[in-house]
């Protein structure tokens, strides 16, 4: 009981910070278009995670499939560390939100990992 609430925590965490960042992305706000300009990945780059940012969150809120989401929310997130350790700075913009996001939706994709580690044998031959 305890482990599934932990998880569901853990899947709308990681699912919120996200598909909040999806407004950013697919608007062509300016904080992104300057963060992908700098990594020189303007503008396939941007809609390109966001396409795939809206899948992680997707199959991390589907039981089923949480522990795919999980799997490419831990590598998104994993090049959004990398990047900001170093190309963009911690704190891009002025403030280390982003970097912080990152931290905590690879952490919690990284706890759903764990807990659905089970599931790695099926997901590796392709079952549902």
């Amino acid at each position: 009981m305890i482990k599934t609430i932990f998880a569901w925590i853990l899947r709308m965490l990681a699912a919120l910070i996200l598909l909040q960042t999806l407004y950013f992305k697919f608007t062509a706000q300016p904080e992104s278009v300057e963060l992908f300009t700098s990594l020189g990945m303007e503008p396939w780059g941007r809609i390109g995670t966001g396409i795939a940012e809206l899948i992680a969150s997707v199959l991390i809120l589907v039981p089923r499939t949480t522990l795919l989401g999980a799997l490419m929310g831990l590598g998104l997130m994993g090049g959004a560390i990398f990047f900001h350790l170093t190309k963009l700075g911690v704190n891009f913009g002025g403030d280390a939100v982003l970097f912080i996001y990152a931290v905590i939706t690879f952490v919690c994709c990284l706890g759903l990992i764990i807990i659905n580690r089970r599931n790695i044998p099926k997901l590796l031959k392709l079952q549902f």
